[in-house]
């Protein structure tokens, strides 16, 4: 046999399953098979190879490091496979490519321009999804994200990189004369929101602008403190990408400009955009309509 090393096949799967999800029990739902099934399998591979390959406890299984080397390696090959058998095969995929992606990102920037993915790329069907923090692609049934990166990515996931996070105060024209200098921003009603409870603190350690605000309000999500901003209720620490068709429309202003905050946007994927050819050109579209965002960032507004 030219592979006298390789395992059982039929338990890399199973395998490969139990080291992404670190349960027996959701690698089985993943499957559609049962817990003993998996059990059994991972026993069998162990046996194969000599050696344990997770760490057993009370109510934790932990892969053992020779086991998530593994894993990887099955993981690769699996992508390999599957990409090879898409390129040969004569179906086509069904159903639309399910895309993840945070809510008020969804909301402020990208359904604006489902006109213009359509226009370029008319054979694609998106279904739009609005989700934040932790990607599960299997459980919840998603094949792309787009997520920020201020949280630990899924280390299986693909990741291309979408455009760095640039935050500053924005408001209405009209309210802007008063925002010359900290004092300014001090004596402004300050927006808050819920889901980014310290975007203000974030922007005055970046900047060293700001004194402590006389009148501040929050509310629940970040696309209610931007309506909020828009009716002149008071300004707002925005990302330029979430109001950046606000500033052409001259609805809102930056009067500090924006500011990069360390963190950055990613499209995560099941397998490789370079795999997947529906994938592959969703992640170029979405390039090139990002390409564009930092350096504009860069220039809105005064800077600070």
């Amino acid at each position: 046999m030219r592979w006298s090393a390789l395992p059982p096949l039929n338990t890399l799967l199973p395998f490969e399953a139990t080291v992404r999800h670190a349960s027996m029990t959701a690698a089985a739902r993943e499957l559609h098979v049962t817990h003993g099934a998996v059990s059994r399998q991972i026993q069998n591979l162990e046996r194969a190879l000599g050696v344990s390959l997770f760490v057993r406890g009370a109510r934790t299984l932990r892969p053992t490091p020779q086991a998530r080397q593994l894993a990887a390696v099955v993981r690769d090959a699996l992508d390999q496979i599957d990409g090879a058998a898409r390129q040969i095969s004569r179906r086509t995929p069904a159903g639309p490519l399910t895309l993840s992606c945070e809510p008020t990102l969804l909301m402020r920037w990208l359904i604006p321009r489902l006109p213009d993915l359509t226009e370029s790329v008319p054979d694609l069907t998106v279904h739009l999804s609005a989700g934040g923090g932790p990607v599960f692609f299997e459980r919840d049934g998603i094949d792309l994200a787009i997520r920020r990166d201020d949280f630990a990515l899924p280390e299986e996931a693909s990741r291309t990189r979408l455009f760095g996070e640039r935050i500053g105060p924005v408001c209405r024209p009209d309210l802007a004369s008063r925002l010359t200098d900290g004092a300014g921003v001090r004596d402004a009603v300050l927006l808050h929101t819920g889901t980014r409870p310290r975007a203000w603190d974030d922007w005055r350690g970046i900047t060293g602008l700001g004194a402590e605000p006389v009148s501040e309000q929050t509310l629940e999500h970040f696309y209610l403190t931007l309506q909020a901003a828009t009716a002149g209720v008071g300004v707002a620490i925005a990302p330029y990408a979430v109001v950046h068709d606000d500033l052409e429309r001259g609805q809102l202003v930056a009067p500090f400009g924006f500011v990069p905050d360390g963190t950055s946007y990613h499209l995560l994927s099941r397998r490789p955009p370079e795999r997947e050819e529906r994938v592959g050109r969703l992640t170029s579209w979405l390039l090139a309509r990002t390409a564009g965002l930092e350096s504009t960032a860069d220039s809105a507004g005064s800077a600070v």
